[in-house]
């Protein structure tokens, strides 16, 4: 379920190309504070992708609530529990 996610979310990603080749900017709407910045666009996607997975461990580590529902995946606690995450 976490890959599909995942999967999901990225292909919510919006990317920018920057002013005087700085690169790309790319950010998920609705994952409030998670972005990358890359010199190519494959780079950024990569870093994105690894930002979104950062992101998610912190988050469910500390049983934030607040996850994103994307494409009808919840990664938020029912009833105040969710699985152990190691």
């Amino acid at each position: 379920m976490l890959t599909d996610y995942i999967e999901a979310a990225m292909r919510k990603a919006k990317y920018k190309l920057l002013d005087k080749r700085e690169g790309f900017f790319g950010e998920i709407p609705g994952f409030k504070g998670l972005w990358a910045n890359a010199k190519s666009l494959e780079a950024c996607r990569d870093e994105l992708r690894s930002v979104l997975e950062d992101w998610l461990i912190i988050k469910l580590r500390h049983n934030d609530d607040d996850l994103p529902v994307v494409d009808g995946l919840n990664l938020n606690p029912k009833n105040g529990k969710r699985a152990k995450v190691a």
